[in-house]
């Protein structure tokens, strides 16, 4: 079976594959000091959760943006398949045409997702993922990856403010019953997810108008399905994409 992880700065997102069918997912935290053998007997407690032997995985593609915990999945993959697992950068030869100025800066998860838009969506296409930070990448109507914008994501953007209004006390991001807040709750809830969902709408309309046509837009990331409904730009959430890319990335790579 074929395991892809995805190694964000806030969460690490896995899918097991069974051909080309996901058959489990699991979302951890990412913690940035793991060891290989920690990484190893999380992912143990994972599969024994769902019933799963760990040693069934015998392919993985990894995505990371966390640079201290790359090798360490590297070792830990290498452990547990007996083969060396596919790091996903900029060097892998994914058949994505890159039109930007220094191919090395494009993070992995970009990369995947791209991969991925254009496989299932077809380009033009456009790819809002929700993590850490909001990532929005452009592929243009050619299939070219042509870059993006990268913002503070929405719990990025409540943390940097319960942190600097000391009055303000942490709620969680949810959706409020409408924009105009009758508490303090519901006046934070409103301006981090409508005003999170306006802004990449705006942004959005401007990469259109940039392109001079318009795209399909997907979401994706931990917190698409809770604040994507609200767009009036976005018209799939997928999330599932980036595990998706890497699957796809590991199949061009046996098939060259």
């Amino acid at each position: 079976m074929f395991l892809a992880v995805d190694t964000g700065n806030t969460q690490t997102v896995m899918g097991l594959y069974e051909g080309e069918t996901i058959a489990a997912r699991w979302r951890i935290s990412t913690v940035a000091s793991e060891t290989a053998d920690e990484i190893a007997v999380r992912l143990k407690a994972l599969f024994d959760l769902d019933g799963r032997a760990l040693s069934s995985v015998t392919d993985m593609a990894i995505s990371s943006v966390v640079p201290p915990l790359t090798e360490q999945w590297r070792t830990a993959a290498s452990r547990i398949t007996k083969t060396t697992p596919l790091i996903l950068d900029s060097q892998v030869d994914t058949g994505l045409s890159i039109d930007f100025a220094v191919p090395s800066e494009i993070g992995a998860d970009r990369i995947a997702d791209a991969v991925a838009a254009i496989a299932l969506y077809g380009a033009p296409v456009i790819v809002v993922d929700f993590g850490t930070a909001t990532n929005i990448e452009v592929v243009d109507k050619s299939g070219a990856f042509v870059g993006g914008i990268i913002a503070p994501g929405i719990v990025t953007s409540a943390e940097a403010l319960f942190s600097a209004a000391a009055r303000l006390a942490k709620f969680s991001v949810e959706i409020p019953p409408q924009v105009i807040g009758k508490s303090t709750k519901e006046a934070v809830q409103s301006g981090l997810t409508f005003g999170e969902i306006d802004r990449i709408d705006g942004l959005i309309k401007r990469v259109f108008e940039q392109l001079g046509y318009r795209a399909t837009v997907i979401a994706t990331g931990g917190l698409s399905t809770r604040v994507a409904q609200l767009s009036q730009t976005i018209d799939v959430i997928n999330d599932d994409l980036t595990l998706e890319g890497l699957r796809l990335i590991y199949q061009r790579t046996l098939n060259s």
